[in-house]
């Protein structure tokens, strides 16, 4: 699992790539919903960053920091290449959070024949503490994708509004059974309200 953090930058961290490391050929997607309320879950702006410690140890934290701006991402010192567009908050490969901010509402990422991505809002509007304080506007998404027949992945990502991703819970679900991997927290942050920026070129498109 942690080999995976050198591979995923920003909001993704560890969530996209652990979840599934194919690009997304098909998304499927709905009505528009307002970018401005996706925004403040992860603000876009260069010199923001985030400072994380994985699986509760303080020794070896993890920073994200958005360097600069490219073609319509904003790009981090991790790799990551994040974007908000008219449907949500999105990498080159993938939706990470989605409108309507709905309890319940889902969307499906095609990444190969075989194998897709399941994503859904989990909770919204709900209060979340880590280390880095507590928050009283959160949304958290679950993604899922099967490992093979009996196994699949799980992946909890937690934002709070005006702050970003707050925290990442990792599992394997065998026969039911859901067995703890790998967890984030956020510990520090600095982040200033997202600007104005053109939409990334490589949007993928409705269905």
């Amino acid at each position: 699992m942690k080999q995976s953090l050198s591979m995923v930058g920003g909001v993704a961290l560890l969530a996209a790539t652990l979840l599934g490391s194919g690009c997304a050929k098909r998304v499927e997607t709905d009505a528009r919903p307002s970018p401005e309320s996706i925004a403040q879950y992860y603000p876009l702006a260069v010199g923001n960053q985030w400072t994380y410690r994985l699986d509760g140890r303080d020794d070896k934290p993890v920073t994200v920091e958005i360097v600069k701006e490219q073609d319509g991402y904003f790009l981090d010192n991790q790799g990551g290449q994040l974007a908000v567009d008219g449907f949500g908050l999105r990498d080159p490969k993938r939706y990470l959070l989605r409108g309507p901010l709905e309890a319940g509402r889902g969307w499906n990422n095609v990444v190969s024949v075989s194998s897709t991505e399941r994503y859904q809002l989990v909770q919204v509007g709900f209060a979340c503490k880590v280390p880095a304080g507590s928050f009283s506007n959160c949304v958290s998404v679950e993604g899922r994708n099967r490992v093979d027949a009996q196994t699949t992945l799980v992946n909890t990502m937690t934002f709070a509004a005006g702050v970003g991703l707050v925290r990442v819970d990792v599992a394997t679900e065998h026969e039911g059974k859901r067995v703890p991997q790998t967890e984030l927290e956020l510990i520090s942050f600095k982040a200033n309200a997202p600007g104005p920026s053109a939409e990334p070129a490589a949007t993928p498109a409705p269905n």
